[in-house]
């Protein structure tokens, strides 16, 4: 990853605060009786698997590419590792729902913004259980509503074959991002995909295949 290209990353990221989405969640959904108090999310949650993903980042369509490690290291903390194709490490951080430590990141991306934006996305992949507190439903799926604090998010299992679909989170008049999930098992995600709604910042993990 060449300096320059980091730089243009930061300087996007400083411009997105300006941006204001004009979007709202969508409340056309079917209330339903709720049948559950929590939903459970098996991905990355067997700290013996070293979860290695090819990772494409493509910020106002200037695209980055590396290697994302995530490594869950006792019941509560995942480590994460972000390095360049050829192995360089560009970022090291452990991550929890209440904590979060960097380990080490290179100068050109120690900015607060791109950090707490990250810190964000991740801790929201990496969750493991999402207390429910509504349930509606689409033609397709059941949804099931989780506060975050001042946020909400909104967990999509789809009714056909009962597999995690996607994380909308959301404050009260607009969605921030998306997580998608792609999965053959419904336990291990093969591809995932976060999308952020106010800001052109796409993140996309590929799961490492070694020959």
């Amino acid at each position: 990853m060449q300096k320059s290209t980091i730089q243009f990353l930061l300087i996007n990221c400083f411009l997105a605060l300006v941006v204001v989405s004009c979007g709202s969640v969508t409340k056309n959904y079917t209330p339903k009786k709720l049948d559950k108090t929590a939903v459970e999310v098996p991905y990355f949650s067997d700290s013996k698997t070293d979860y290695v993903y090819k990772t494409n980042i493509s910020v106002y369509g200037n695209e980055l590419s590396g290697i994302f490690i995530a490594k869950k290291i006792n019941d509560t903390t995942h480590r994460i590792v972000f390095t360049t194709e050829f192995g360089n490490k560009l970022m090291d951080f452990e991550i929890s729902e209440n904590d979060f430590k960097v380990n080490s990141i290179v100068s050109e991306l120690d900015r607060k913004i791109l950090i707490n934006t990250l810190k964000e996305d991740f801790r929201l992949l990496l969750k493991k259980q999402y207390l429910i507190q509504e349930q509606f439903e689409n033609e397709s799926a059941d949804i099931y509503k989780s506060a975050d604090g001042k946020r909400d998010n909104y967990i999509f299992i789809s009714k056909k074959d009962k597999k995690l679909e996607k994380i909308v989170h959301a404050s009260k008049t607009k969605e921030k991002f998306t997580l998608f999930f792609n999965s053959e098992n419904n336990i291990f995600a093969e591809k995932i995909q976060i999308n952020h709604q106010n800001i052109k910042l796409k993140i996309e993990l590929n799961y490492f295949k070694s020959e």
